[in-house]
């Protein structure tokens, strides 16, 4: 065997096979589109989504800023995403 042909089979045929794995790897991440980053314009039309389409036609009653359903004041009420309790 030659020098040519021994890096061939031990480095450029792995190599190759490497490279073919990655590509794969990564395919969906190039061809997918630009994603959307919060504070961005929306382009797009709304879409109206329930997880319940039998509800779509009842109606709710308004609960008046302030207040909770029972009538309670929401000013005691803490929470959130950032776990203020």
């Amino acid at each position: 065997m030659s020098v040519v042909e021994t890096v061939a089979v031990f480095a450029l045929i792995p190599l190759a096979i490497y490279g073919v794995i990655t590509l794969m790897t990564l395919w969906p991440k190039f061809t997918r589109g630009p994603r959307y980053r919060p504070g961005q314009e929306w382009e797009y039309e709304p879409v109206w989504w329930t997880a319940n389409p039998a509800g779509l036609g009842a109606s709710t009653a308004a609960v008046p800023a302030g207040e909770t359903g029972a009538g309670v004041p929401a000013a005691t009420a803490r929470g959130g995403a950032r776990g203020n309790w």
